[in-house]
């Protein structure tokens, strides 16, 4: 793989210096706290939007400050297992809660008014900090979702910043709506706002320095439920608990704060997004479109293979439960399997036909059993890996490339008969079944016709696909395919590596890279950050580790502490840049299998390729759940183009190895 860098990196950098860079002479909006925290200092207007879930709701806050410096807000609160009629792909109970509740506050028999924000800050956890000067207080907003029920929380805290005592009067008032029977799965819901006060207390003297707190519970129930008694204290404690472990585990520590901080809110979004649903535990995308559903691409390829790494069971529960879905649809006669299973899992869907997806889930489901090191869903998915990859080999053309309808941008850019993205998950899914095979003792007559298949698939890529593309020596997506696509990037995230000089030479260049990262097609303006986020992934793979480190700091930078945070997005202009879950996934999927280059080989080893950029000495991930076992990575410079990579456990060294920056080493976990 490194013969020729010298060479394709100088390319690379000529492509570099010449693009207008991401980010360019833009001011971040937020800062940086901690690698779990960032904060914005109002210094004017400003609106953006953030999704925030639990188990059996999700709610998009539009939240803003207007002209006044008042804080402006409105909460669309959807609840996944809430069906409505049609029971489809979009049928979740949604209702929008507007407005604030600060101005119903009396500060001596006077209402709030005169606010101005002074700080918003985002920690999986939102707080709003506001000073009335003309009343004498303070207020801190802090608004967040119930981690286990269907209920969005918000505490209003008031703070007597004077050295006089204040009389402050709080609301108690409850709103109701009942929605149409004819219109619910399960008849008429309930939808309620709840303002209270602690032991039912509305009134409150304020000494110097004292504080007092009401709470607004949003809540939805369905018929002859109970209304629920929460404690936004009890409540908060429960959602920090959530972040605490998903931040605890698979702690990325480089010479990035930016990278280290997208990383720490990829977590979150990936791992909040799981609803608990009749079908099991649900992994969906949200975007106030997607919930109580999984698909073969967001769910089975972008973030099942990950969550093993994090170590999150909600995760790796709802990996299973996914898989286990898609296997009810297995069948003798090889008709493909279905997009999305909706619903709660009770129906499928599928827009565009056969978009590739039996290759998605081959491939998660592979990568997804070898990383878990779990023998026991390793061999109940093998049946499901088996199937697929029969499909895909039945799907084979004349030219040996797999067909399909589409992929999964579902025909809003063409993809002809059999597209790149396709055939090179079919790739990697042989790949990985190979060692899952070996790993399980399966027929060895088996694990050789894989090993041909995936030999052999190899060439019939190069052959087919192979193509300068507006003067790029790079892939075509497609036959009849003459413009750049942002796609030629995925063959370098599945260890092909034979045409990666032109290839990242083109999705760094101006005809593909531009502000908000890769455009999905040479000359048009629409992006989806999926490609992108795949694209640093295999940069880095293929050792382009200075660009790609380059480039994702500035586009870490756009999304993290831009005008629109904390989380990687779906697309523009389609869906306003919503905040869907599993493209969180696939930016820590940059590190994992990118910039640290872990692929696994067996139930308890991985391949590492560390990829050390130059201006970095260190770097490492920190309580990896993976294998089978928890254990640390560290990656140090050592002489010259040296590293020295440390594996531990439990702080004992287990594995020492001295290898050449972006050479691989086989490590085994015991």
């Amino acid at each position: 793989m490194m013969t020729r860098q010298k060479t394709m990196w100088f390319i690379v950098l000529i492509c570099w210096f010449s693009t207008n860079l991401l980010y360019a002479g833009g001011v971040a909006r937020w800062t940086i706290v901690s690698p779990d925290s960032i904060y914005w200092k109002i210094n004017g207007a400003h609106n953006d939007h953030i999704e925030m879930s639990g188990l059996k709701v999700s709610t998009v806050l539009r939240y803003g400050i207007n002209a006044a410096g008042e804080w402006v807000i409105d909460r669309n609160m959807v609840l996944p297992t809430f069906r409505t009629i049609p029971n489809d792909t979009h049928g979740s109970l949604q209702h929008h809660f507007n407005g604030d509740w600060a101005h119903l506050c009396l500060v001596n028999g006077q209402p709030l008014v005169g606010e101005k924000v002074e700080t918003v800050s985002l920690s999986g956890v939102m707080t709003v900090k506001s000073i009335y000067g003309n009343k004498g207080v303070s207020l801190t907003r802090t608004l967040f979702p119930s981690t286990s029920q269907p209920a969005f929380c918000e505490k209003y805290e008031l703070e007597n910043v004077t050295e006089h005592p204040l009389i402050v009067q709080f609301p108690a008032n409850t709103l109701s709506y009942h929605t149409d029977e004819a219109k619910g799965v399960e008849g008429s819901y309930t939808l309620t706002a709840v303002l209270s006060s602690p032991a039912g207390e509305g009134t409150f003297q304020l000494k110097a320095g004292e504080k007092a707190w009401f709470q607004v519970i949003y809540a939805g129930y369905k018929k002859n439920e109970r209304e629920l008694a929460l404690d936004v204290d009890k409540e908060l404690v429960a959602r920090r608990e959530f972040l605490q472990q998903v931040q605890g585990n698979l702690v990325l520590e480089t010479p990035s704060d930016v990278i280290n901080t997208m990383f720490s809110f990829a977590k979150i979004r990936g791992s909040e997004s799981i609803f608990d649903t009749k079908g099991g535990y649900m992994q969906s995308p949200g975007g106030e479109a997607y919930y109580a559903a999984i698909w073969a691409n967001d769910q089975a390829e972008y973030i099942n293979p990950f969550f093993p790494y994090l170590g999150y069971p909600a995760g790796n529960r709802s990996a299973m439960d996914s898989f286990t879905l898609f296997m009810r649809y297995m069948n003798d006669e090889y008709k493909p399997l279905p997009s999305s299973i909706i619903a709660e899992g009770i129906d499928c869907f599928g827009v565009a036909g056969d978009r590739g997806d039996v290759a998605m889930v081959a491939y998660g489901a592979a990568r997804y059993a070898l990383a878990s090191g779990n023998r026991h869903e390793a061999e109940k998915l093998w049946a499901l890996i088996e199937w697929c990859l029969e499909y895909c080999n039945r799907k084979l053309n004349a030219e040996g490339i797999v067909e399909s309808d589409s992929d999964e941008l579902e025909n809003r850019f063409p993809a002809g008969k059999a597209n790149l993205c396709t055939s090179s998950l079919y790739y990697d899914a042989l790949i990985s079944a190979v060692y899952l095979g070996k790993a399980l003792k399966k027929d060895r007559e088996c694990i050789k016709s894989y090993q041909d298949k995936a030999a052999e698939l190899y060439k019939n890529i190069d052959r087919y696909f192979a193509h300068n593309v507006e003067g790029y020596e790079t892939y075509r997506y497609y036959d009849g395919n003459t413009v750049l696509r942002s796609w030629i990037c995925i063959p370098l995230t599945m260890g092909i590596y034979n045409r990666a000089e032109g290839t990242v030479a083109a999705l760094f260049s101006d005809k593909l890279w531009m502000e908000n990262g890769l455009l999905t097609q040479s000359g048009t303006s629409t992006y989806w950050d999926r490609s992108t986020l795949y694209a640093f992934r295999g940069a880095y793979s293929c050792g382009a580790r200075e660009i790609a480190t380059e480039y994702l700091e500035k586009y870490s930078a756009t999304r993290l502490l831009g005008d629109h945070v904390p989380y990687a997005v779906e697309a523009w202009p389609e869906g306003n840049q919503r905040h869907l879950s599993t493209e969180s996934a696939l930016y820590c999927r940059i590190m994992t299998e990118g910039l640290f280059g872990i692929r696994p080989i067996a139930l308890d080893a991985f391949k590492l390729t560390p990829q050390l950029p130059e201006g970095w000495n260190t770097m490492s991930l920190k309580r990896i759940c993976a294998f089978g076992a928890t254990f640390d990575i560290e990656v140090k410079r050592n002489k010259g183009n040296a590293l020295l990579v440390l594996i531990k456990k439990a702080n004992k060294v287990i594995g020492k190895y001295k290898v050449g920056n972006g050479e691989p080493i086989e490590v085994r976990i015991k």
